[in-house]
């Protein structure tokens, strides 16, 4: 009996502390007063793995203290007048094994931009495979995103299912010609099948050693990828995409790796906003290793580099791909990290901008920035070429990432001393931002 009334204390404190919680604890308190209040509530009521707003720009200080203060309140209260009925009510309430774990995710699946790619009931038998924790991973992170970027923009993203016969799928979620975003995509695919050679060509070339039955390479593959491109000059562009592959060799043994990174692209060097989004990504590597975020920095610096421009696409961030080690789940934790910093690391600066004069010159360096952005997503970037040489991949969405308007002009060259020629200094000789 004991046990039972602890649970359902437990899930009811988790759950009203829930919606008590979440828009305010972002600056709020610091997380240990956090945590010790919580554990004041109820000693029995494990709340300290409540998972914490990640953004919350609205409220700070004391009036954040004081609303969470009063919901912390509220949910002493609320477990104080349940307890004597929940001890009367015990027996309908006790789950069964498993049960509480698929009510989780038929939950979380209600909060995203659309059901996902692959079937809830599938999802629930298989909720402790990899490849689903990822799939519910990329589902949450696209939605995030996107409410994130729909509260900045006040218009409404168009969300576009699609099927790809060879096996698998995708949400491909756009907002174009926005208030704010010129064009805005966050795509999600999880997509399976069998590798085809080109595909299977590129991988080899990175050293994997892929060793097929009949010539075939059963394969799953899955990620979230966003490409945001805002009107006003000021407001950088951001790209991030986190990835998950599995492979099934001749002899039934799986190859897995994790990939993906978070970069910024700014039309005008500013100092300030890139040393924020480097510390959002340096905090988020240092918490699996602290040699993740000075390698996967210049690694990006590397990916992100237009050879026949001689410059970098942008002020970096970070990159890595091939991740297999130390092990499946401490590189799904750093990938868990790395996803759930695109909010924080980019929608502050676009807050602080948003309203920031412009000229035409200035736009007109946007435009001439956005076609260099086009020339390396065409010319280099693997996620373009692996989709293209994927039977049945959707082109909308492979080229969701190019910009709505871009200018190509001849010989241009920025004016020496000026803002411009600046950050074309800076993107042909990238700096150390923290």
């Amino acid at each position: 009996m004991a046990t039972t009334v602890l649970w359902s204390i437990n899930r009811t404190a988790r759950a009203t502390a829930r919606k008590c919680f979440l828009p305010y604890s972002k600056g709020a308190l610091p997380v240990d007063s956090q945590r010790a209040l919580f554990h004041n509530i109820s000693v029995h009521s494990r709340l300290t793995s409540l998972p914490t707003a990640r953004w919350a720009p609205k409220v700070t200080g004391v009036r954040g203290a004081l609303l969470f203060a009063g919901a912390a309140a509220s949910v002493a209260g609320f477990l104080a007048g349940v307890i004597h009925f929940q001890r009367a009510e015990m027996a309908s309430v006790i789950p069964k094994a498993g049960e509480e774990d698929n009510t989780e995710i038929a939950a979380k699946c209600k909060t995203f931009m659309s059901p996902p790619c692959t079937d809830v009931k599938v999802l629930q038998q298989r909720k402790g495979e990899m490849s689903t924790r990822m799939e519910m991973l990329i589902m949450e992170t696209q939605a995030e995103f996107c409410r994130a970027l729909e509260e900045v923009d006040g218009g409404k993203f168009q969300v576009d299912r699609w099927e790809r016969k060879e096996g698998g799928g995708g949400i491909s979620c756009v907002l174009q010609d926005g208030k704010v975003f010129e064009k805005a995509g966050v795509n999600v695919s999880v997509v399976f099948g069998n590798l085809t050679e080109e595909a299977a060509k590129q991988m080899r070339s990175r050293g994997k050693v892929l060793k097929g039955k009949d010539g075939k390479l059963p394969f799953c593959a899955m990620g979230v990828s966003s490409v945001i491109h805002p009107k006003n000059p000021h407001v950088p562009t951001v790209h991030f995409n986190y990835r998950y592959f599995e492979i099934e060799e001749e002899d039934g043994t799986k190859q897995w790796w994790f990939g993906g990174g978070t970069d910024l692209t700014p039309t005008y060097i500013n100092e300030e906003d890139a040393a924020q989004f480097h510390s959002v990504l340096k905090e988020a590597c240092d918490k699996h290793h602290p040699q993740y975020y000075p390698d996967f920095k210049k690694w990006c610096d590397r990916y992100f580099y237009i050879r026949h421009r001689d410059e970098t696409r942008g002020v970096g961030g970070i990159f890595f791909d091939d991740l297999d080690s130390p092990g499946q789940e401490e590189a799904f934790a750093f990938v868990k990290s790395c996803a759930e910093t695109v909010v924080p690391c980019y929608l502050p600066i676009v807050w602080k901008h948003l309203d920031d004069a412009f000229s035409p010159e200035e736009k007109d360096w946007q435009q001439v920035r956005r076609g260099r952005y086009v020339e390396f997503n065409l010319v280099y970037d693997r996620g373009v070429k692996f989709g293209l040489a994927t039977p049945g991949s959707r082109i909308e969405s492979i080229l969701m990432s190019l910009p709505l308007t871009a200018k190509w002009e001849y010989m241009h060259e920025p004016p020496k001393g000026t803002r411009e020629a600046e950050m074309q200094e800076v993107l042909r000789n990238p700096r150390e931002w923290v």
